[in-house]
């Protein structure tokens, strides 16, 4: 059991070191999404399953904060949250389409979509960043090592270099919060 664990260990830490090579995309999304809030514009993030959940936590830290700094709060939404919207299209039109339509409601020139896939191939993601594309939004896309078909899609696009879904979630993981971290130092310090 011990083995497993240090190894399990030992593949998440070389996972994460190499998110270090990324370190000036990730510079890269933190300026895009803060341009964006600056000129008035708003954040849309989506995802299934645990991206689902990573969607929320961005757009949670978003609205109210990531550290304890006071600054205003950051237009940004989570498309996995409303259980009628989603219930109501995955009935009407197919589950393929989910975030497609709420793009296409809720997404304007000049927005920023974020877009999480540890595939970069489920057909809702791929759709709803085309629809994102149609909406002249900013599309910024995280996905894993197998993710070709999302990274060609998007205008970033950080890909975590691995193959399993926990891998490529916590690599997106501490990846986001870098992001979140300097986004709210911008408007940290803009506020003071």
């Amino acid at each position: 059991m011990a083995t497993s664990i240090d190894k399990q260990l030992d593949d998440h830490l070389s996972a994460v070191e190499k998110l270090k090579t990324y370190a000036s995309m990730i510079e890269q999304i933190a300026k895009s999404i803060v341009e964006a809030f600056k000129a008035g514009r708003r954040v849309y993030v989506l995802g299934n399953g645990g991206s689902a959940a990573d969607a929320q936590h961005i757009a949670a830290e978003l609205v109210g904060r990531f550290k304890q700094h006071d600054r205003p709060a950051l237009p940004a939404m989570a498309l996995t949250t409303d259980t009628s919207a989603l219930t109501a299209i995955s009935n009407d039109y197919g589950f393929e389409e989910v975030f497609a339509r709420q793009v296409e409601a809720l997404v304007r020139e000049g927005d920023v979509v974020w877009a999480l896939s540890v595939s970069g191939s489920s057909p809702n993601i791929i759709k709803a960043v085309k629809a994102a594309k149609r909406q002249a939004a900013k599309v910024i896309g995280f996905t894993g090592k197998e993710g070709a078909e999302l990274r060609a899609l998007c205008d970033i696009c950080l890909m975590a270099e691995h193959t399993d879904s926990d891998r490529v979630q916590e690599v997106h993981q501490l990846a986001y919060h870098i992001v979140c971290g300097l986004i709210e130092d911008e408007f940290v310090s803009s506020s003071q």
